[in-house]
């Protein structure tokens, strides 16, 4: 599959142009330069053949941050097989525009200029100032108001090879895919969570409390069990801004994926990015640092959306703390959403290297302290700076993946169930004896397990507590939640 960049300097509507052609609301966009700070990719269907579209941070120099984003910019340039090089239609031709394009196109590249905001006809008399660039593959577009955008779609489409064409049934899929889908403008989007400004509580905390009961998941609904792909495992990676969660990202892949710097809250767009290990597709997703509601500035906004959007669709959660620091009250609350999104999870205790060494015990008692909600994962100390220990959890992701979707037999379940009811009996209800006749599982990711009894509402949180811990004795539940529902003979 052929990869297409799209580069340029700051606010030229290189996301504006990410998001037409792979037809989603996807990278973030503004007018604030700089929104678009980490390579987004994704995979765009043009007319009828399918490319991998990688949307690219500003060109701009400046601080320590821009450098970098500049640098991961080009690197993708680079490596792509056709370049989109956008230019501000409404300013004068730059030096240094002219400059790298002359260079990007020495390589033997396929390359357009693609001059945005050409937002009417009178505007166009402007492209003839940038024929300076020594181009015929020269477009003047608006983005914003989708005009002459056919003929640069017609160029892209015949630069891709004729193997990339899809099926037929695949376009008819994708084509419904976007009628039925309406998306949100990231302004919309935010208004529906905004709070005021005076209240320090995290952007995400939703307005009812969190039952302190709530892993055992009263009020959900039993299904059918359905068997879902467990050979693919999407991973979110969280927590508050500067406890290395793009260092941990880009240690995992083994490369600089993610931009990293001293900056707190450089990543701005969650970036995800899939591996095959030992046969399962693992998808990682650096998501933004979080911050106390009070504290959330410009666009972080609309990309602490995104973070919840991502946890909604994840199977798993990296939890990363700073060992070197003391840790928050925010750090509980981030962990919290691991609890509201029934995740597995794994506590990753990061710049182990840096901790004091005569605290590690310490550390890691106050972890158990105040992570009491995330007992079930399991803590693991590394250095994602210096790779130290990286390299134990890729398999500790597989092994808790596989508890995360095991199905337990329910013969087996229900003889650790008679066990536990021989060790300690139901206590009674208002004087009427209570019974459980059976238990079976019936969903995975999370595993959740059906008790069936004769009065649900006798079942007190104590005891569902206490068949929690029997069986996860009996079986390997670590990293990962455990659900009861409680339910009658017949109900659904």
């Amino acid at each position: 599959m052929k990869k297409i960049a799209i580069i340029g300097r700051p606010n030229v509507g290189k996301s504006s142009l990410f998001n037409r052609l792979v037809k989603k609301r996807d990278a973030i966009t503004s007018d604030l330069a700089g929104t678009t700070r980490d390579v987004k990719r994704k995979t765009a269907v043009i007319i009828d053949k399918e490319a991998e579209l990688l949307d690219t941070g500003g060109l701009d120099k400046g601080c320590e941050l821009f450098e970098k984003i500049k640098e991961m910019s080009l690197k993708a340039a680079y490596k792509a097989d056709i370049i989109l090089y956008m230019v501000d239609g409404k300013g004068l031709p730059e030096d240094e525009d002219k400059k790298l394009f002359y260079e990007l196109q020495n390589m033997g590249k396929d390359i357009a200029l693609v001059v945005n905001k050409i937002d009417n006809d009178k505007m166009k008399e402007k492209l003839w100032e940038f024929y300076e660039f020594g181009t015929d593959a020269i477009f003047g577009i608006s983005v914003a108001h989708n005009r002459n955008t056919v003929e640069l779609l017609d160029w892209i489409y015949d630069k891709l090879p004729q193997s990339d064409i899809l099926k037929e049934e695949e376009t008819e899929e994708i084509q419904i895919i976007t009628e039925e889908k309406e998306e949100l403008s990231d302004e919309e989007f935010f208004s529906q969570y905004s709070q005021d400004e005076e209240d320090d509580s995290f952007i995400y905390w939703d307005e009812e409390e969190v039952e302190d009961d709530s892993i055992f998941a009263q009020n959900d609904r039993i299904k059918e069990f359905d068997e879902n792909d467990i050979n693919h495992i999407k991973i979110a990676i969280i927590g508050r801004t500067n406890v290395g969660k793009s260092s941990l990202l880009n240690a995992l892949l083994g490369e600089e994926r993610s931009v990293v710097s001293s900056v707190a809250g450089t990543t701005i767009d969650p970036i995800d990015e899939t591996i095959v290990y030992k046969d399962k597709q693992l998808t990682f997703v650096d998501t933004a640092g979080l911050r106390r509601r009070g504290k959330i500035v410009g666009i972080e906004k609309y990309a602490l959306m995104r973070t919840k959007e991502m946890l909604e669709n994840a199977n798993m959660a990296l939890v990363v703390l700073d060992a070197s620091e003391p840790f928050l009250d925010l750090d509980e609350k981030i962990a919290g959403l691991v609890d509201q999104n029934r995740l597995a999870c794994i506590i990753i205790l990061n710049k182990w290297d840096i901790a004091k060494r005569e605290e590690h015990d310490k550390i890691i008692k106050e972890v158990r302290d105040r992570f009491k909600f995330l007992a079930y994962a399991p803590i693991l100390t590394l250095s994602a700076k210096s790779h130290q220990r990286v390299d134990k959890l890729h398999d500790m992701i597989l092994e808790i993946n596989e508890n995360y979707s095991q199905r337990i037999p329910t013969s087996r379940l229900n003889e650790v169930l008679e066990r536990a009811l021989r060790r300690h009996t139901l206590p009674s209800m208002h004087g009427q004896v209570i019974r459980i006749y059976y238990a079976t599982q019936y969903e995975t990711r999370p595993p959740k397990i059906a008790i069936v009894m004769n009065k649900p509402k006798g079942l007190h949180f104590t005891y569902r507590r206490y068949l929690t811990n029997k069986l996860r004795e009996a079986f390997n539940f670590s990293g990962t939640p455990l659900l009861f529902k409680a339910k009658k003979r017949g109900d659904k």
